[in-house]
């Protein structure tokens, strides 16, 4: 018996997806949830595991091909219908072959012995050949002395080696060109401890004598090439000079992008945060809150809970358009943008104004891994009512993140970076190092004016600048 094998619901709203790759082959055993293909959908890139042991029969969907939602993928069984066909031609084959063969049996043995007088013949050929062969072989042993006898010749141009010397002797001298080769003990005390070869240094003095000033001199170019950072290794990329297909997550994300910036009104608002207050909880208690949580204390996760408390205070950034009306969500799902080698993914952390810090390191962690993993389910990427990207993860200063519909908005985050600034204690102006970070808003301007943008950073900028973040750690 044979059974099919569909192409799940991998999702709301999820109504196809494309066959990327097959992990399975016709003929191979596979047993209940092992991965049979990995299919691309316009929400997530997964594997379909098989639903019953068995053997692969037939597989009826090739990769590349697009598909419905309940189209057979593929029929696994027993293996019997697979080896039926293979059986078949067989026999057909064995069936068909004795009838020419039965008809000329007289002519059998007449057919036999022309075979066997070739196959004689060669005998002797092989040894015209192989003797031959053998002559040359033992020819070269003679060859061999002549050869002796011009190795030995150059043996006595050896000699005039020793010449070479003399010639090699002005060089490691060449600091003393001129004269007797004599360093007065100050100079050569001053290279000791400079750390100065005097075989390296052209002396200025008289006669090319060297001088005080030549080991100094010689000491600041060593000190300026040893401090002087190697250059970066640039690894080649093996994609320079290909040309590959758009994946599907690909097409899709610029399908949207592209809807996105067309259908809305998009500018970006930015401010400037001092974190310092921040920086210096997180020196403190990271060390804690790993061991008790088992996840790293970054930044993003005192972003992700400012921009919640933010959203709650001012609920038009979290909002969406339906038509002519402007629906307020009854709360805060925040996407988290992930950087994959399949592209841009955003996985939902739900309820995020419910979290404390523990919570969205654990929940960001999570995501992010299994995003990376090729494990979300399609539900995961949906649902969300704001975006946050951390693209100073990869050194940004700041950027201009696109919207993606139905959300109205997406904060970028900077890299955190010391610098000198202005800072006003006492009513006195002061310039202090201090940890600093931009945040840049997007929004759609249909909806969101600039002045709600402001007032929404403005919120985060002074519950970041505060620092209390410490009643919020969850540990």
């Amino acid at each position: 018996m044979s059974e099919s094998v569909n192409l799940p619901a991998l999702g709301e709203s999820v109504t196809e997806g494309t066959v990327t790759r097959w992990l399975k082959n016709v003929g191979d055993h596979v047993e209940v949830d092992e991965p049979l293909l990995e299919v691309s959908t316009d929400k997530v890139d997964t594997e379909i595991p098989s639903p019953i042991a068995g053997i692969i029969e037939a597989i009826l969907v090739q990769e590349d091909e697009t598909v419905e939602v309940g189209t057979p993928l593929v029929t696994i069984g027993d293996g019997s219908a697979a080896a039926a066909p293979t059986a078949a031609p067989v026999a057909e084959a064995q069936v068909a072959a004795p009838a020419p063969v039965a008809a000329p049996v007289a002519e059998e043995p007449a057919y036999v012995a022309p075979v066997e007088a070739p196959v004689a013949a060669p005998a002797p050929v092989a040894p015209a050949y192989v003797a031959p062969v053998a002559a040359p072989v033992a020819a070269p042993a003679p060859v061999s002395a002549p050869v002796a006898a011009p190795v030995a010749a150059p043996a006595p141009v050896a000699a005039p080696a020793p010449a070479a010397a003399p010639a090699a002797e002005p060089v490691s001298r060449g600091s003393h060109a001129g004269t007797s080769g004599y360093v007065t003990p100050i100079v050569r005390k001053l290279a000791n401890e400079a750390g100065v070869d005097l075989s390296t240094v052209s002396g200025t003095g008289v006669g090319g004598r060297i001088r005080k000033e030549d080991i100094e001199s010689a000491r600041a170019t060593a000190s300026a090439t040893a401090a002087a950072p190697a250059a970066p290794a640039v690894e080649v990329s093996p994609l320079r000079g290909t040309t590959v297909p758009m994946s599907r997550l690909r097409k899709v994300v610029a399908e949207r992008a592209v809807i996105s910036m067309q259908s809305s009104a998009q500018l970006t608002t930015v401010v400037e945060v001092d974190v310092t207050r921040v920086a210096l909880l997180r020196d403190k208690v990271k060390g804690a809150f790993q061991s008790k949580t088992g996840n790293k204390l970054s930044f993003l996760p005192f972003f992700a809970l400012a921009a919640a408390e933010a959203l709650q205070a001012n609920p038009i950034i979290n909002a969406t358009i339906d038509g002519d009306s402007i629906v307020y969500p009854s709360q805060e799902n925040i996407s988290i943008a992930v950087d994959t080698e399949r592209g841009l993914l955003t996985p939902v952390v739900r309820n995020a104004g419910e979290l404390d810090l523990a919570g969205f390191a654990a929940q960001i962690a999570d995501l992010a891994q299994r995003t990376r993993d090729n494990k979300l389910k399609p539900d995961e990427l949906s649902g969300g009512t704001f975006t946050l990207t951390n693209t100073g993860s990869r050194g940004a200063l700041f950027d201009t993140p696109v919207v993606f519909l139905p959300q109205s908005a997406i904060l970028g985050t900077g890299v955190v970076y010391k610098k000198p600034i202005v800072v006003t204690t006492d009513g006195l102006d002061s310039i202090a190092i201090r940890s600093t970070v931009f945040l840049a808003l997007s929004y759609d301007h249909r909806i969101i004016d600039g002045a709600d943008a402001s007032r929404f950073l403005v919120m985060m900028k002074q519950r970041l600048e505060a620092g209390a973040f410490e009643a919020n750690l969850g540990i």
